[in-house]
């Protein structure tokens, strides 16, 4: 079965939408091929709030953001990673409403430097004023979110748990509308596997991705999502056997039917399994691993 994606959804830029009781949405007018529609922010309680994912410093959403947190008291600005269409208004956010911005921190595994840069890019300013770990529960009127670490679409990147709704906040992790790019060496495919694995093991009834649309029904969406990427690790399998060696080369193969603007991203997933599949033994490099590097199946596979 492939990923069941939901792609459509009814919003309007700027304005705040009631998702459930405690949760609205705030969508910035950022679209683009890795931000879908753009920047969902989400506001979670009633009078006294939590903002998730503030997303790009730009006035007309600043002022959006803002007008929808009008009259109430924000006692937590949560980052689930450091990206710029995620972090940058965190800090006008916390200071404007006297509170502190939380997120994991610093990459655990920074960009070697001289890779291409995807997405929105890193957002290099950007360090929360409380760190927090796995685990951690914090709490306001009527909402208490956990903080679930799930490295792999990057090495700090956090998901929130809304336990009255039984709600996972998956920032970047799960994409209603499209998988998430894993981009080595921050971004690592095993760890991201872990972590789908564990969010599918807690049972959650809604999935709230940062772009695009709610996943309502997340068990069959988050298994197909792991089906998805051992799927990939054999269709390399079988593009090593048939004699391609370089990332470029994979990718054009495996993603022949994808947008071209979208390679680049590809090509950093496909090094992401490719580097797994070297943990795991399925393959081989003659060189150290990057985007440039030449892979092949082990003699016992290939012979």
């Amino acid at each position: 079965m492939g990923i069941p994606f939901v792609k459509t959804f009814d919003f309007e830029y700027g304005q705040a939408q009631a998702l459930s009781p405690l949760v609205q949405r705030v969508i910035a007018d950022n679209p683009g091929p890795f931000t879908y529609t753009g920047t969902g922010v989400y506001i979670v309680g009633d009078k006294n709030v939590a903002v998730i994912d503030p997303g790009p410093n730009t006035p007309k959403h600043k002022a959006a953001l803002f007008a929808a947190l009008g009259g109430r008291t924000v006692s937590h600005v949560f980052v689930t990673h450091h990206h710029i269409d995620h972090s940058p208004l965190a800090a006008p956010v916390a200071e404007a409403f006297g509170c502190k911005v939380y997120g994991y921190g610093r990459q655990v595994r920074p960009p070697a430097g001289g890779e291409v840069r995807l997405e929105a890019g890193d957002d290099l300013s950007f360090k929360p004023d409380v760190e927090i770990r796995d685990g951690q529960i914090f709490g306001g009127h009527g909402w208490t979110l956990e903080a679930i670490h799930t490295p792999g679409h990057t090495s700090n990147h956090m998901c929130f748990a809304l336990g009255e709704e039984n709600t996972l906040f998956s920032g970047d992790h799960i994409m209603g509308w499209s998988t998430s790019v894993v981009s080595p060496p921050d971004g690592h495919m095993g760890d991201y596997l872990r972590s789908l694995n564990r969010v599918l093991e807690r049972g959650f009834d809604r999935i709230i991705p940062t772009h695009g649309p709610v996943i309502k029904d997340p068990q069959p969406f988050v298994r197909a999502y792991i089906d998805h990427r051992l799927a990939r690790e054999d269709q390399i399998c079988a593009a090593l056997i048939d004699g391609l060696t370089s990332v470029s080369d994979i990718v054009a193969r495996l993603y022949a039917d994808v947008d071209r603007r979208l390679h680049p991203a590809a090509a950093h997933s496909v090094l992401a399994h490719l580097i797994h599949m070297r943990e795991n033994g399925r393959v081989c490099s003659a060189d150290t691993d990057g985007l440039y590097g030449t892979y092949r199946l082990p003699d016992s596979v290939s012979g």
